[in-house]
């Protein structure tokens, strides 16, 4: 069996707080999650983040775990005398069980009273994130969850076995809001429930949306005579394009709002969403473009910079 040293894997210290624990796994769990990430390696990093967390949350488990020890990473050891003995393994291996399996196992015996004198005990409870797009949030969704948790045999060893969910991400959902699946978790032993499996949904980044709330921000690059004159602009929504009126004289960084067009709300209720509008200039003319402008320029007695000289 490999050493994991699961507080480098954090990245905290050995005597960081549970708040400290869950504040680094959300972060790195997000950074590393399959759906977000496409650095090809994320995907095992993810499996050793959420097994560290899952092992340094659990008060029984994180005290097993210190017992053993500084270790360097990857060394190769043999579980301690008082862990094997809660494993009728005849002698069998170590080397295809992970760490945080057999921790797993080693503090439900002792929790337990041991071999000799078992009594029911309740699965683990397992919360695996998961990236959700806005579009699924604006419309309700169907997704497939997979996850890999470990079952035991009949000899009480652990073997992680591949299971896929099918998720219901309801109407509105909210960054960081869980989702219960009763009895989808930990195996339970001795007679004992099954846990349960939490999905906590994180919200995608989008490219064209911005999330505030319930509300939602866009960029809105105008033309310099569409911010003038005013106009009737296409504007994407998540419900499709519809069309926003541009007042005259619309300046940049202004918020036009459309009513209605952000995130739906568990009430039945939406965000709004907000244009927020840029001045976007041709980075190249016509001669006919040209002659206009140098028209323009001649003829107008606007001047931007006329504050400068206020008062004085």
């Amino acid at each position: 069996m490999k050493y994991v040293d699961y507080y480098k894997v954090l990245g905290v210290e050995r005597d960081a707080t549970q708040a400290d624990i869950k504040k680094a796994y959300r972060r790195l769990a997000h950074k590393h999650h399959p759906d977000v990430s496409k650095t090809p390696d994320d995907d095992e990093r993810f499996k050793e983040i959420a097994q560290a967390y899952g092992t340094l949350k659990d008060p029984e488990k994180r005290e097993a775990y210190d017992a053993l020890g500084r270790r360097p990473q990857g060394e190769e050891f043999v579980p301690p005398r008082d862990w094997q003995q809660h494993f009728d393994q005849g002698g069998a291996s170590f080397a295809d069980v992970d760490l945080a399996d057999i921790l797993a196992v080693f503090t439900a015996a002792r929790q337990g009273g041991g071999r000799h004198a078992p009594r029911p005990r309740h699965g683990e409870d397992y919360e695996v994130p998961v990236s959700i797009t806005l579009e699924q949030i604006y419309s309700g969704a169907e997704m497939d969850v997979s996850i890999s948790v470990p079952e035991y045999d009949e000899r009480g060893l652990p073997h992680r076995v591949p299971r896929t969910f099918r998720v219901r991400i309801p109407k509105g959902a909210s960054e960081g809001q869980r989702l219960r699946l009763p009895g989808k978790g930990g195996q339970g032993m001795q007679g004992g429930r099954p846990g349960d499996l939490y999905i906590v949904m994180h919200i995608q980044p989008h490219r064209l949306y911005q999330v505030s709330g319930k509300d939602l921000m866009i960029d809105l690059a105008l033309a310099p005579w569409e911010a003038a004159l005013g106009a009737t602009v296409q504007v994407p929504t998540l419900g499709g394009d519809v069309e926003l009126r541009v007042p005259p004289g619309t300046v940049a960084t202004r918020k036009l709002r459309l009513t209605g067009r952000g995130l739906p709300a568990p009430d039945g209720s939406r965000g709004d969403l907000y244009a927020v509008v840029r001045i976007d200039i041709p980075k190249t003319l016509t001669a006919r473009e040209r002659d206009l402008l140098t028209q323009l320029a001649a003829e107008s007695k606007y001047n931007p910079r006329a504050h400068f000289h206020a008062g004085s």
